[in-house]
């Protein structure tokens, strides 16, 4: 397994962030204190700390799709995409850009959805058929 990243995010609510985080995508909590919480995101450590500033900044047009910036997420397989893609559609999550392929038939084709968490942090879930793909130019 490549090295694991650790990425710390701004939230505004813990009891949400934990709802989100762990019932929501599945992750499972780690460590966490009166203003923090660990969580394993797909091999990741995400730790979602209580603070002002959450959501996002601006926005790029990549693909004709208006990308939040900033944003994070995950390369997953294939099929775990698609299973977590139809979780947040059935629990009813408001799409940024909803899943669906981008770069159709190009170098760089995948599977891609946005959605936000409830302090309005951008994230991105792609998958490649190709991982191989994931630099190609």
């Amino acid at each position: 397994m490549p090295a694991p990243f650790h990425l710390a995010i701004p939230v505004d609510d813990l009891s949400a962030a934990r709802a989100f985080y762990g019932g929501l995508l599945g992750c499972p909590e780690g460590r966490s204190a009166d203003r923090w919480i660990d969580f394993d995101l797909f091999g990741h450590q995400l730790v979602a700390h209580l603070a002002e500033g959450a959501g996002d900044r601006g926005d790029n047009p990549v693909d004709g799709h208006d990308v939040p910036v900033p944003h994070f997420g995950v390369v997953l397989p294939w099929e775990q995409w698609e299973a977590l893609a139809a979780r947040l559609q059935d629990a009813g999550v408001a799409f940024v850009i909803a899943p669906g392929i981008r770069f159709r038939g190009q170098v760089g084709e995948q599977a891609t959805m946005f959605f936000r968490d409830p302090a309005g942090n951008a994230l991105e879930f792609k998958a490649f058929r190709d991982l191989g793909q994931l630099f190609a130019t």
